[in-house]
């Protein structure tokens, strides 16, 4: 299946409590069954590179996502059960150009 529309999650680390190994378990089965799912990771340390000095690291940003959807609701609704988001935290969807 070919998709037109690629998008990006950005898992923000913090959350109001702490998810369980069962919700991620059950989060990517759904993901991989939803057949959206790209991949992703944690993230681990981080190092500027260049000489801006108002960069700061994305601290907040505790690891990505990558889904493929050409329906975006279809996406929203799955993100609404991400274990983050479940927990009181964030997960910022970031359409990517694709060229």
């Amino acid at each position: 299946m070919l998709f037109t529309m690629q998008y990006l999650v950005l898992v923000h680390a913090a959350t109001q409590s702490p998810t369980t190994p069962e919700e991620w378990e059950q989060f990517f089965a759904a993901a991989a069954a939803s057949g959206l799912f790209r991949g992703g990771s944690a993230l681990g340390s981080r190092e500027l590179l260049g000489t801006d000095p108002e960069a700061r690291p994305t601290d907040a940003v505790g690891g990505y996502m990558r889904f493929d959807a050409d329906d975006v609701e279809a996406l929203r609704a799955l993100l609404a059960h991400h274990p983050v988001v479940l927990h009181g935290g964030t997960v910022e969807m970031c359409e990517m150009v694709v060229s």
